[in-house]
């Protein structure tokens, strides 16, 4: 793999591109070129694996790439390549770039390609391998964000994978074309057994066509992910090392990661390094992982310290490229949010459109800072498109997830007690989020995240806060401001219609106090309410929201409504914006005391079902309500956060208020004995 670079529009473009190389410098040490092109420079470092061509091909390609089929294409097309870039170039040369030719890529790859004043760049379309881009002060790009802010840039996004940009050099205009993504339909037909049939062969294709002539490692957790890709590679007679890292400290129990990884490779007979590191060096990590990653998420900084130190080893013993697991959770539903869904395969897809933000780019600059090149068989095209339409019968059982998974590896000769382990998350697996947790206490931090945060004065993604003046909008945005992402701007949609779908609309208009004591711009729309077309209003206020403030998410309070939040991630999708459901189906009761315990403060503005009464309204929620709302949905199976519309909620204070709202007039409307609103005439801070 590699790195990409290229300036456009600007005098000092070969400069700027020569500094940007040299920040992203360890993403290639093989070579490294450039070139001018249509009043720009584009660069390029090479990660040799296979035979290579240098770049930028013919002065106006440059390409990070894998792609598999590429003996396949190059036959198919006649083009006379000599390995999968140079074909890719040709056959961008020969049929343009679509997404139909796009289609036909079977790998991963990030590109930048000069033809006829164009610059177009693309990524696979799950986004595993990255590019970021600029449009101020001409147009730049780059395979990692802080190539472009060493150069200047400072209003910098991450290319959604479902967009194509073009970019006409003459007239410095951008636009995109939308990508489709996969499909959940039609569902198989196949039997149980044909299905495990199928995806027997899907993975061994997958595992198959990414083993690399050179001295690879394997990352090694003992969860039934690495352990199935440890037992096909042994039973295929390759020579691979399998790495575990692990914390080491006498006051934890040994990690569980270290205990299984030890006692599959007993098994197996598998080539197994042990990585550990002491607490006191994990600090010094940290300060050189935070600011490669570019972020400091409490759970991304956990995953990446274990991933950093089993790839920083692999590099030492010579290895080019380094195996993966990810993805298998996403395609046979591993997480619990897969359990509490309506539709399986559905939250599958929406776990995939987060991958590029959550997960892939993180470990992208990891194993490229360490020389590696990331192999990742689970998000092989092929194999997802076949399991994302696997019935979810097959997926979850009663007694485990990821069953027809399991059910593949126990057909391949794993034993049950491998096969159907559950695994924990790789940061508590390991111990490295106890690390955390110990280092934030020492230094006086009430949260890791404030602990991290001096590693990363800059912010992470910015967002906009999609909210209502309801307890969960404004919970979420506190979660993720908590997580240390910058919320650049509240957003906020006045549905005329009170039984909108989509729109919360009981004491929607006092947003503007929230948005005033909390000390961030609003932006207010209004909308007619009627179903679908409210998504159109939706789109334009989120597309403001990007114009304005440079947001580059979305947070969302949704909770449990699939109609909700599907339809909000196929908006913001569209626009190139990540989503961040941080409640996603939460515990109900968890979530309200979460929000008391935090010092948050609501009031109910309107009640709606049996159990309830007037007598609910105006008054702060306390955990002593909390306990009669469980024992509601105990009786009568109550959704205890108001989530099926029992309840509407106004958020009065909190943590991140600077001053608390206080009702001055109001009134009670009552329809029925179960059936009433507070009307608010006047509020004030």
């Amino acid at each position: 793999m590699c790195g990409i670079i290229g300036v456009f529009n600007r005098k000092d473009s070969v400069k700027l591109v020569e500094s940007g190389l040299k920040v992203i410098s360890y993403r290639g040490k093989d070579h490294t070129g450039g070139s001018k092109v249509n009043d720009g420079c584009i660069g390029h470092c090479l990660h040799s694996v296979v035979d290579s061509v240098k770049q930028p091909i013919d002065g106006r390609f440059t390409v990070n790439c894998e792609v598999y089929n590429w003996k396949e294409l190059d036959d198919k097309y006649s083009l006379e390549a000599k390995n999968d870039a140079d074909m890719l170039f040709n056959l961008l040369e020969k049929k343009g770039v679509s997404e139909e030719v796009l289609d036909e890529l079977d790998g991963v790859y990030a590109f930048a390609y000069v033809k006829d004043n164009k610059l177009y760049i693309a990524r696979d379309i799950i986004g595993i391998k990255p590019v970021w881009y600029s449009h101020s002060e001409g147009f730049a790009f780059a395979s990692e964000k802080k190539a472009l802010e060493s150069i200047g840039y400072i209003d910098i996004v991450e290319l959604n994978p479902r967009k194509i940009i073009e970019y006409d050099i003459v007239s410095d205009r951008l636009s995109f074309v939308e990508r489709d993504f996969f499909s959940i339909k039609p569902e198989l037909k196949e039997s149980k057994e044909g299905i495990i049939n199928r995806l027997s062969r899907l993975l061994d294709d997958a595992v198959s066509k990414r083993i690399p002539s050179r001295k690879f490692g394997l990352l090694f957790s003992g969860g039934v992910d690495s352990t199935f890709l440890a037992m096909m590679l042994k039973n295929k007679g390759y020579d691979f090392t399998c790495y575990t890292a692990v914390l080491d400290h006498p006051d934890f129990r040994v990690p569980e990661d270290l205990i299984y990884s030890k006692k599959i490779a007993d098994s197996l007979g598998l080539d197994l390094k042990v990585v550990k590191i002491k607490l006191d060096d994990i600090e010094e990590y940290i300060k050189k992982i935070v600011p490669l990653i570019e972020n400091s998420n409490v759970v991304k900084v956990g995953v990446a310290l274990t991933f950093f130190k089993a790839c920083e080893e692999a590099s030492k013993d010579g290895c080019k490229v380094i195996f993966s697991g990810l993805g298998s959770e996403e395609i046979f539903a591993g997480y619990e949010r897969h359990k509490n869904s309506r539709n399986i395969n559905e939250e599958c897809v929406s776990g995939l459109l987060k991958m590029y933000e959550r997960d892939l780019y993180r470990d992208d600059v990891i194993t490229m800072f360490n020389s590696l090149e990331l192999r990742v068989p689970f998000l092989d095209k092929r194999l997802v498109e076949y399991s994302l339409k696997i019935p979810e019968k097959f997926k979850l059982t009663s007694s485990n997830n990821k069953m027809i998974f399991r059910d593949v590896a126990l057909d391949m000769g794993l034993s049950e007690e491998f096969a159907l382990r559950g695994k924990k998350a790789a940061q508590y697996g390991s111990n490295f989020h106890k690390s955390l947790e110990k280092l934030a206490k020492k230094n006086k931090f009430k949260y890791i995240s404030e602990y991290l945060r001096q590693f990363y004065p800059g912010h992470n993604v910015k967002l906009g806060a999609l909210v209502s003046s309801g307890k969960d909008s404004i919970y979420a945005m506190h979660v993720m401001m908590r997580q240390n992402y910058k919320i650049n701007c509240m957003i906020s949609l006045f549905s005329s219609n009170p039984d909108s779908y989509m729109f919360h609309t009981p004491a929607v208009d006092l947003v503007n106090l929230q948005a005033e004591s909390i000390g961030l711009p609003l932006l207010q729309f209004k909308t007619e309410g009627k179903k679908e077309d409210e998504l159109e209003d939706l789109k334009k206020a989120l597309l403001k929201a990007k114009e304005e403030y440079c947001i580059e998410g979305i947070v969302t309070g949704a909770l449990f409504s699939n109609y909700q939040r599907e339809r909000i991630e196929k908006v913001a999708d569209s626009l190139g914006l990540k989503i961040f459901a941080p409640l996603w189906h939460i515990n109900q009761e968890t979530e309200m005391r979460e929000i008391i315990d935090n010092g948050f403060k609501f009031i109910i503005v309107k009640v709606m079902a049996d159990g309830l009464d007037k007598s609910w309204l105006g008054r702060v929620i306390t955990d002593e309500d909390v306990d009669r709302l469980v024992e509601l949905d105990s009786k009568m199976g109550f959704n205890v956060a108001g989530e099926g519309g029992e309840y509407e909620t106004l958020m009065i204070d909190g943590p991140i208020f600077n001053k608390k709202i206080k009702i001055v007039e109001s009134s009670t409307e009552e329809e029925s004995s179960i059936v009433a609103e507070l009307k608010i005439e006047r509020a004030e801070l």
